[in-house]
C-alpha cells in the first residue's frame, strides 16, 4: 500500500480527483521484493479489507495519462479511492493505535521498575536468612511469563498488576524480617541521628579555643561534647535532600518509582537501603559505611555512586565506597563539595 501510494501524486487526492496508480507488476515486485504470486495476494487481500479497488481497462492492461497540471485524465489499474474516503477513519485509528502504544511503553518500563525492585527486595531479604523460597518461586513464575515486544495492552496490564502485588508481598515481608532484627540489636536505637539541614556549606574549623575549653571542662564533660561534636559532624552532610536528587537524576528516578517524591532524610536512607544490593554492594561494606559516616552521608553517597555507575564514571560500587570510607576515617572526604561541583559543572 505504501509503494502504490508513493507512486502517486499529491493533486491526485484532492477533492475531485480519483488517485488511481497504474504501476506494473515489475515495478512493483522490484520495489517490494515480493514475488509475483505473493504481490497479487497481497492485493487481493488490500481490496477485501476495503482500502483498495481494481480498475481494469478494456484490454487488461494498466495504463494512464496526465494533462498539463498533472491531473489523471483517464487511468486504469489499482483505485485509491476507498483509502481516500476512509482517511479520517484510518487517522483515528492511527490515534488509537498510538495513544495504546505509549501506554505499553510506560507499562513496560513500569513491569522493568517493579522486576528489579522485586528481586532487590528478595535479595534483601535473603541476606537476612530469612525462608523466602516461595517468593523466589512466584518470582521466577511471572518472569517465565513476560511478554514478548509485541504484547498487547492486557496482557501488560495483568503482567504489571501481578507484580505489583509480588512487590507488595515481598514488602511486607522484608518489614517483618526488619522489625525482628531491630528487636535483637541493642545498638538500633541510636541509628537514626538527627539531621541538621542547611542550605549553604559550613565547614567545620577546627580552632585554638575549642582546644583551650577541653582543658579547662571535666574530663566527663569533655568527652561528652566532643562526642556530640563527632556525631553532628558525621551525621550532618551539610547540603538539602533537592540537592542531592537535583545532583543524582538517576538515582531520583529509581527513588520515584520505588517509594514516590523523597521528602526528607529517613526515605533517602530507606530507598539506598533498597538500591543498595542493585548495584553491587555488600551488606558488610553498606553496614561500615553507615557506621562510620552516619545513615544520612552514607545514603547521599550511595546516591552519588549509583549516578557515576548510570554514567560509566566508576566500575566498582563497592570498592568506590570503601574509598570514601577510608577518606572519612582520615579526614579527607568532603561529600558536599562533590554534590556542588557537580551541579556547578551540569550548570
Amino acid at each position: 500500500l505504501d509503494t502504490l501510494s508513493a507512486f502517486s501524486q499529491p493533486q491526485d487526492w484532492q477533492a475531485g480527483q480519483r488517485p488511481i496508480v497504474w504501476a506494473s507488476n515489475a515495478f512493483l515486485m522490484d520495489r517490494t521484493g515480493f514475488s509475483l504470486s505473493t504481490l497479487k495476494r497481497h492485493a487481493r487481500r488490500l481490496v477485501e479489507v476495503g482500502v483498495l479497488a481494481f480498475k481494469d481497462s478494456p484490454n487488461g492492461k494498466r495504463w494512464g495519462h496526465r494533462d498539463a497540471d498533472g491531473l489523471i485524465v483517464e487511468a486504469y489499474g489499482f483505485d485509491l479511492s476507498p483509502l481516500a474516503a476512509r482517511v479520517d477513519e484510518f487517522e483515528a485509528l492511527a490515534e488509537t493505535l498510538a495513544e495504546e502504544r505509549t501506554v505499553c511503553q510506560r507499562l513496560k518500563r513500569h513491569i522493568t521498575s517493579l522486576r528489579r525492585n522485586v528481586r532487590a527486595r528478595l535479595e534483601a531479604v535473603s541476606e537476612t536468612g530469612q525462608g523466602v523460597s516461595e517468593l523466589w518461586t512466584a518470582f521466577e513464575g511471572l518472569l517465565a511469563r513476560l511478554p514478548g515486544p509485541q504484547a498487547n495492552l492486557a496482557i501488560l496490564s495483568e503482567i504489571a498488576a501481578r507484580f505489583s502485588e509480588l512487590l507488595e508481598r515481598v514488602t511486607k515481608f522484608l518489614e517483618v524480617s526488619s522489625k525482628k532484627s531491630k528487636n535483637m540489636n541493642p545498638c538500633e536505637a541510636n541509628s537514626e541521628p538527627h539531621i541538621q539541614i542547611t542550605n549553604e556549606v559550613h565547614p567545620v574549623i577546627c580552632n585554638s579555643s575549642e582546644n583551650e575549653e577541653s582543658e579547662t571542662v571535666p574530663a566527663s564533660s569533655a568527652s561528652a561534647k566532643q562526642k556530640s561534636k563527632s556525631e553532628t559532624d558525621r551525621t550532618n552532610p551539610n547540603m538539602e535532600i533537592g540537592i542531592v536528587l537535583r545532583t543524582c537524576p538517576e538515582f531520583a528516578s529509581w527513588a520515584k518509582d520505588i517509594t514516590g517524591p523523597i521528602r526528607n532524610w529517613s526515605q533517602l536512607q530507606r530507598v539506598s537501603d533498597d538500591l543498595r544490593p542493585m548495584i553491587g554492594i555488600s551488606p558488610q561494606a553498606w553496614g561500615e559505611a553507615q557506621q562510620e559516616l552516619g545513615r544520612s552521608i552514607a545514603a547521599a553517597a550511595l546516591a552519588l555512586i549509583l549516578e557515576k555507575l548510570h554514567l560509566g564514571e566508576i566500575s566498582s560500587p563497592g570498592g568506590y565506597l570503601r574509598g570514601m570510607v577510608e577518606k572519612a576515617r582520615t579526614g579527607e572526604l568532603h561529600l558536599e563539595r562533590s554534590f556542588y561541583g557537580r551541579l556547578k559543572n551540569a550548570a
